[in-house]
Order: C-alpha cells, then sequence, then structure tokens
C-alpha cells in the first residue's frame, strides 16, 4: 500500500534511531554519535556509529548502513510495509486501513486463516508429544539425545498413531473440511473419506523467518513410508522458497551459514551451539533458496552426508549458490555419515576444526572429478589434468585463475608453469584467440574499475562534506550541482540533498526513505559517512579542492562521451563548465 511522504517521514521523527537501535545494541556516547558493536557481522571492537544528529547509523566495518526504518527492515527481515507498521506501532500513530479488491481480501483472509489453523495444529502436536500416546515419540527424541530445551524451542510434536486424531480435533472447534484442505493438514480419498496427512509420526514445525508455522514435517514412528513427509504446498508454504531454522539462523550474526540437508542436523547443530545452520525442505536446493540465503549471507558451507548421496547432492548445490554471488566450502565429516553423528561422536569443539577446514568448493569439484580417472595411468593422469585446465579456464579473472591454478599444482604435484601453459593452450583452443588479448583486455577493465571506483569515492566525499560543514553549500554552488553526480543512485541523493539545502533544510535521514531496496538504502547511507585519515586543516582543503576539480573533470567527460554531436548547446555548456573549472579559485572548506 502506498503510504503518503509526510505520514513515512512522522513515523520517522518519532522513533528516535538511537532508541531504537539501542534496544537492539548496547551503545556508548563517543563525541556527537553512538558507538556498539556491529549486530550484522562479527567484530570485538565498535566500528558501529549511531548518529542522533543525522538520524542514521552506519557501520565502518562493514558498510552497513541507513536510517531507522532500514535497521528494522535488516535486523527483524521486514519488508518495508512491515517495518512502517511496527514502527507506527512503536510511536503510537495509527496507519490507514489498507484497501483491498474483493479477491485480494479474499486471498489474504485465507492466508490468515491457514497461518491461524497451523498455529492450532502445532499446539496440538506439542501437547500430543507430552502425553502417554507421544511416549513412543519421546523417547525417540530423547535417544536422539534432544533436550527438553531443543525440543521445546523447536516446538516438536507428535501426530498420534490414529489417522483422524487432528482431524476429529479441528472439527471439534468448528473448523471447515474445506479449511483443512486448504491448509494441508488432511487428505481425502472415497475409501476413506476425510484423515490426517500426518499420523504416528514425529512432528517439525516449519517457520517462516517470521517465525509464523507455515507447515510441517514428519517423521514417521516404526516402518511406515515415506520415512519423512512434508506439508504439500498451500498458500503459505512453497518449499522451494523457506529453509528450516532460517528463522533462527537469520540472527546468528555469523558471516557463514551451514546448510544441511535435514532437520535433525540442523536441530544438532543449534542445540550444539551452531545457530547458524538451516536445511531445504526434502528437496534439493534450487536457486530460489539460494536468492534466500544471499539475503543474509555471503558465504555458505554445505554440511551435507558424507555418503555417495552427499557428495551428488553438494555437486549440484555448488553451481547454484555461486551463481546467486555467494562464496561456497564444502564441510568434510569423514568418517561419520552427517553432522549428528559426527558431534554425538567427537563433540562440538571438533565440529568447529571442520568448519575451519572446510574445503573449497572448486578443490573439492576436483576431487569427485578425479574419482572417474584412473591416475595410477598416465593415460588417465593427462586426461584429468585435461579436464582440469578445462575448469579453470572458466575463470575470467587471470589473478584468480592464477590463485587456482597454483593451489591445484601445489595439490597434484604438478609444476605450476606447465598447468598454466595446458590452461592457456586449453582457453586458446576453446575461443580461437591468444590469451594475451585477455590480458589486455583484463587490464583495460582493472584500469577503470579504479577510476570508477576514485570518482565514486570523491562523490561520496562531498556528499559528506556537504552535510558536516555548515554553509558549504554556498560556497559549491557557482560550480557543482546534482548533474554532475554521474552515478544514478549518486544523482537521485545528490539531487535530494541539493533540494534541501536550497530550501536551508539538512534531513539526510529523510533521503533514504526515498529508495526502496535495503541494499540501495545501505549505499545511500555511505553517501553521507566517507572519510579520509588526514591530520590537518591544510590536508582537508588539499583534498577537497582536488576532489571538487576531480567530480568537474569527471561530470565533462561524461557529457562529451554521451553528447549528440548535433547537440551545439550542450557542447556550448561543457565548453563554459571547462572554462569555469580551470580557473576556480582555491576554494575554503
Amino acid at each position: 500500500m502506498y503510504y503518503p511522504e509526510e505520514l513515512v517521514e512522522e513515523i520517522r521523527e518519532r522513533n528516535d534511531i538511537v532508541e531504537v537501535i539501542g534496544s537492539y545494541v548496547k551503545l556508548q556516547k563517543k563525541g556527537s554519535s553512538y558507538f556498539g558493536l556491529c549486530p550484522f557481522h562479527n567484530e570485538k571492537s565498535p566500528s558501529f556509529s549511531v548518529s542522533p544528529d543525522k538520524q542514521m547509523y552506519y557501520c565502518f566495518g562493514c558498510g552497513a548502513g541507513g536510517n531507522v526504518f532500514t535497521f528494522i527492515m535488516e535486523y527483524e527481515n521486514y519488508s518495508f510495509p512491515e517495518a512502517l507498521k511496527y514502527l507506527a506501532e512503536r510511536a503510537g500513530v495509527k496507519l490507514p486501513e489498507q484497501e483491498y479488491s474483493a479477491e485480494e481480501k479474499k486471498q489474504q483472509d485465507l492466508r490468515s486463516r491457514i497461518l491461524e489453523l497451523n498455529k492450532m495444529a502445532a499446539r496440538y502436536f506439542y501437547y500430543q508429544l507430552r502425553t502417554e500416546n507421544g511416549a513412543l515419540a519421546m523417547r525417540y527424541l530423547k535417544g536422539r539425545q534432544l533436550t527438553d530445551e531443543t525440543i521445546k524451542s523447536f516446538g516438536l510434536g507428535y501426530a498420534n498413531k490414529y489417522s483422524d486424531d487432528l482431524y476429529r480435533y479441528m472439527k471439534s472447534k468448528g473448523v471447515s473440511d474445506e479449511l483443512l484442505k486448504e491448509a494441508g493438514l488432511v487428505n481425502v480419498d472415497e475409501k476413506r473419506g476425510m484423515y490426517d496427512k500426518f499420523w504416528n509420526r514425529v512432528i517439525f514445525p516449519i517457520m517462516d523467518v517470521n517465525n509464523r508455522v507455515i507447515g510441517f514435517g514428519g517423521r514417521v514412528m516404526g516402518d511406515g513410508k515415506p520415512k519423512y513427509l512434508n506439508s504439500p504446498e498451500t498458500k503459505v508454504f512453497d518449499k522451494s522458497r523457506n529453509l528450516y531454522g532460517l528463522n533462527v539462523a537469520r540472527t546468528s550474526r555469523k558471516k557463514y551459514l551451514l546448510v544441511c540437508e535435514g532437520y535433525m542436523d540442523v536441530i544438532s547443530l543449534h542445540q550444539a551451539g551452531f545457530q547458524n545452520a538451516v536445511a531445504s525442505l526434502g528437496t534439493a536446493l534450487t536457486d530460489k533458496h539460494a536468492a534466500l540465503l544471499k539475503r543474509y549471507t555471503d558465504e555458505v558451507i554445505l554440511t551435507y552426508d558424507s555418503d555417495e548421496a552427499g557428495v551428488r547432492a553438494a555437486l549440484r548445490a555448488i553451481p547454484i549458490v555461486k551463481h546467486a554471488g555467494l562464496k561456497a566450502k564444502v564441510l568434510h565429516m569423514d568418517p561419520y555419515k552427517d553432522p549428528d553423528e559426527f558431534i554425538k561422536a567427537l563433540g562440538a569443539e571438533a565440529f568447529q576444526e571442520r568448519i575451519d577446514q572446510a574445503e573449497n568448493s572448486f578443490m573439492f569439484e576436483l576431487s569427485a572429478m578425479e574419482r572417474q580417472y584412473d591416475m595410477k595411468d598416465p593415460e588417465g593422469k593427462t586426461a584429468f589434468f585435461q579436464s582440469v585446465a578445462e575448469k579453470l579456464v572458466e575463470f575470467e579473472q587471470e589473478l584468480e585463475r592464477d590463485n587456482y591454478i597454483e593451489a591445484v599444482a601445489v595439490k597434484y604435484h604438478i609444476g605450476f608453469e606447465n598447468l598454466r601453459k595446458m590452461v592457456n593452450r586449453t582457453a586458446m583452443r576453446a575461443i580461437g584467440r591468444e590469451p594475451r588479448a585477455d590480458i589486455v583486455k583484463e587490464k583495460k577493465e582493472k584500469e577503470k574499475k579504479e577510476k570508477d571506483d576514485g570518482i565514486r569515492k570523491s562523490q561520496r566525499l562531498l556528499l559528506t562534506w556537504l552535510i558536516e560543514r555548515p554553509g558549504l553549500y554556498e560556497k559549491v554552488k557557482p560550480y557543482i550541482s546534482a548533474e554532475d553526480f554521474t552515478v544514478d543512485l549518486y544523482h537521485q541523493a545528490a539531487e535530494l540533498l541539493f533540494a534541501q539545502l536550497e530550501q536551508g533544510e539538512l534531513n539526510p535521514a529523510r533521503i533514504i526513505n526515498h529508495f526502496e531496496e535495503p541494499e540501495q538504502q545501505k549505499e545511500a547511507a555511505s553517501l553521507f559517512h566517507a572519510k579520509l585519515k588526514l591530520t590537518s586543516e591544510a590536508e582537508n582543503n588539499k583534498a577537497f579542492n582536488e576532489t571538487l576539480r576531480r567530480i568537474m573533470n569527471n561530470s565533462i567527460e561524461h557529457r562529451m562521451a554521451n553528447l549528440d554531436p548535433a547537440d551545439l548547446a550542450g557542447l556550448q555548456k561543457i565548453l563554459q563548465d571547462k572554462k569555469k573549472m580551470e580557473s576556480m579559485p582555491r576554494l575554503p572548506l
């Protein structure tokens, strides 16, 4: 729903950022700002800054930043409307009711009813585990060495051995057959009529990131088939978009997530102190899972079973997580089958050692590939290294490729230069051109990136100075405009800031509201927190004037490169701006 900008700003202003963040993070005042340990990455020295003047936060360690809305969205994994609602309630601001079409209202009501029904079912299963009927299931969980606290925290339960037990309970509460079917809690056929989806099973409630029960998994007691059973797809449950344990793992603040195969692996790891473990829900890892993981981490450690099926699962998962922009490693648990067995045998400390020794995913792929060749036979060994060369060619950056060539050479006791020549010959055959062309192209790309990074830093510095130095805008206004900020997001932020400064206002936190995505808000926050480690005012003045000229010169070059040859007025303006830059006096910061 669209909310007026004035209402959004009122809610932001009525939620002081120091008070809000202070309820999550221990803050200490230093100068005009407050500092604490960043909740978004692990650190020992506080680099997380909260500014009451700017009403913004910024971490100089990991770059997390934004206003009070950004913080709640990132910390609680809320969408903007959810964060807005939360902060509105906190401030006592009543939001206007959202208007739905008849069909939208019907679907929203159905989702709400299914979620409420799932909560009822979870409570019923939880209760049944603690009755005489649930004794067998409780013995099973205790036999897996789960503590009462773990059983409670995961809401584990039991579905009775009678196949209509939950159905009869729900009917006693007045729940319709249609709603029970929509929630995936019952099946129906001509012979048996309505009967429970889950019966005689230990129940694992599946929660979304906001701790709402969206479905269930069930482990059969006895020899029934299938051994594990999941809820079907419903209006609230999509196996490909959810991960078991993510509701807890997302707040663990670890720099990586452990991706396991099953419920018990996740539960055992959490009990052992590894609360950053998650698992897919009875399916192989999907692109949607990887995209979900990317929202919370930049690195995953695949913690799959050590058997052949687990190796295949890891090999399937590696390209998926890499495609999502995640760094991937593979954890080895030999001689044990899975994390649960490993921890029971060797304990948490030994498991942490295995995490620290997790294998680079590329090297893991090579190890798996090696098994397909007879390494004792010269022909087989040569064929293996040819396949390795074909994989090494896939690394586009020369430095990264060389690093992997070196690692492979060390592991397989082959000369670095010999392997590199094989890789170069493979590349030449594959693309029909000299590898030197790649190097030239890469060098140009590197130089362009360095220049772009320098321009971005200059533009960030100027925007930071403009909000930190009262009166500076009047000095630079004759020479710089928002048009000189050539990066799209920087240009938008500059337009908003310059408009504020023209009206004698300064409200950088309000500027953040104009960007919807958390990543955009984070980048926008970085525009107002750029720093230079300079010791004197003279050095600051020199840097300021160099920065101004760099921005102006880049703007001129950018416009020249994109100028229509027929645009004489545009050319005249560029020439005037160039003359203005050349004659610009040294300005005081």
